[in-house]
């Protein structure tokens, strides 16, 4: 069981993402990477993050034939539904795997 700071940490990894997607879970994820709790849940959510990018820009090249307007909103739906749930799964402990993602970092 990780300790509360370890699960702190994780867990603001994912909460600080709605105001800073990139610098702040890379500085804490930075800071914290010798625990391996945090370690995990860092790459995990840069694994989220660069997935997600991915689908964001698939979805505005479909834009080009109007279904991008529609996916666009889906993928940000998402995004936001899943870094809430990763952060109350991390706050909680467990280690939560983000569905539909491509693991990038191992």
């Amino acid at each position: 069981m990780p300790s509360n700071n370890d699960r702190l940490f994780a867990a603001a990894i994912y909460i600080i993402s709605f105001f800073t997607v990139f610098v702040g879970p890379l500085v804490i994820w930075i800071i914290k990477r010798d625990s391996p709790y945090v370690n995990y849940h860092g790459k995990e959510y840069f694994n989220f993050f660069i997935t997600y990018v991915i689908y964001s820009t698939i979805s505005c090249l479909l834009m080009l034939v109007l279904i991008g307007f529609i996916t666009i909103w889906i993928v940000g739906l998402l995004y936001f539904v899943f870094t809430i749930i990763a952060a109350i799964k991390a706050f909680e402990g467990s280690t939560y795997r983000i569905p539909f993602i491509i693991r990038f970092i191992r």
